[in-house]
């Protein structure tokens, strides 16, 4: 998994530091601005258009998740699941995108994201149980059957999602992250790109991460987002630039990724039709991992590498994200 896009600037600020049971289903709770559209991102629109995007609660058990959601309630369901340091509104192209074209797309904060759905403990941030979340969202909202989309760790619980809930599955589309059994057999390889690569772990699994990305204003979260317009940085600082935030957010690497060593058992072969986009100025996903996850997709599968953009790739490149997202979900429609 991945979210750190410059290591060469972590390692550099830290030189410096010396100067439940399961939820019956239900509608979701409309928040305060629901029904609204988001105009976080200063963009105009028309009331009600389709691709307007409302903000509503989704209360799944003792846990309630914020998300962004666009498009007509009977159109078919597409969940957008975001990495770190993110929320939903990495999506806010996608979403319009989506929703214009007639699907419901759903973008939830996901678990230590949603200030309701943020368990203390360490071990409430494991991957099996923040792919539940999804499914479970998709019983509150009355959704069957679905398409699945995730960028770094929200792709980790999409490929997931794919064992765990492939009935379910529509399509799957992971952005930067490969399958981790790809991803995996990099990692044991301590000479391999992907290794070194990877080196942000040692940081992020400690507890002075959270001091880390707090100290001095929140400053190196803010320098993060390489290439991400000021304007957008902003929304994602007044959303995610408070120590519970943060310190939930690593709670993904410490459950997870306690060290760069390959752990667990192998995920198997996935057999839902599969998009994978890669971006070549990924400096945190290295190409072999990426190559070789073709060899873990025992179904229709599509690699696609976007030239000159970085980790930030739904933020960097929208509409070339959007297309490829919006083919390969129209040729695996339930409605075809």
């Amino acid at each position: 998994m991945t979210a750190h896009y410059y290591l060469g600037f972590v390692i550099a600020v830290v030189a410096c530091a010396a100067c439940g049971d399961a939820a019956q289903p239900e509608k979701p709770r409309l928040s305060s601005d629901a029904g609204a559209h988001d105009n976080s991102d200063g963009g105009a629109s028309l009331a009600a258009a389709p691709e307007e995007i409302s903000i509503s609660e989704i209360r799944v058990g003792d846990l309630v998740f914020r998300a962004r959601m666009a498009g007509p309630t009977s159109g078919e369901p597409v969940i957008l699941l975001h990495g770190f340091p993110q929320n939903s509104y990495e999506w806010r192209g996608p979403l319009r995108a989506l929703a214009h074209k007639g699907y419901r797309a759903i973008a939830p904060d996901q678990r230590g994201y949603s200030a309701g759905a943020r368990p203390s403990a360490v071990d409430g941030y494991r991957i099996p149980d923040i792919a539940r979340d999804v499914t479970d969202i998709a019983d509150a909202l009355g959704i069957g059957k679905f398409h699945v989309v995730g960028h770094d760790w929200g792709a980790g619980v999409a490929w997931f999602l794919a064992v765990l809930a492939r009935d379910r599955l529509l399509s799957l589309s992971t952005l930067s992250v490969p399958h981790p059994d790809a991803q995996a057999r990099e990692l044991q390889n301590k000479d391999s790109c992907q290794y070194k690569a990877s080196a942000y772990f040692d940081l992020f699994v400690t507890p002075q991460a959270t001091d880390y990305f707090a100290s001095d204003d929140f400053r190196a979260l803010r320098m993060i987002y390489a290439g991400v317009t000021e304007q957008d940085v902003d929304v994602y600082m007044r959303e995610l630039a408070n120590r519970e935030t943060i310190d939930a957010a690593l709670n993904w690497y410490r459950a997870n990724v306690p060290s760069r060593d390959a752990n667990g058992a192998p995920l198997g072969k996935i057999a839902v039709p599969t998009l994978f986009i890669w971006s070549d100025g990924d400096t945190a996903l290295c190409r072999e991992g990426a190559e070789k996850t073709q060899e873990f997709v025992a179904a229709e599968y599509r690699f696609e590498i976007v030239p000159g953009v970085n980790h930030w790739l739904v933020d960097n490149a929208p509409e070339q994200v959007s297309a490829l997202l919006l083919e390969h979900i129209a040729k695996h429609s339930s409605a075809d």
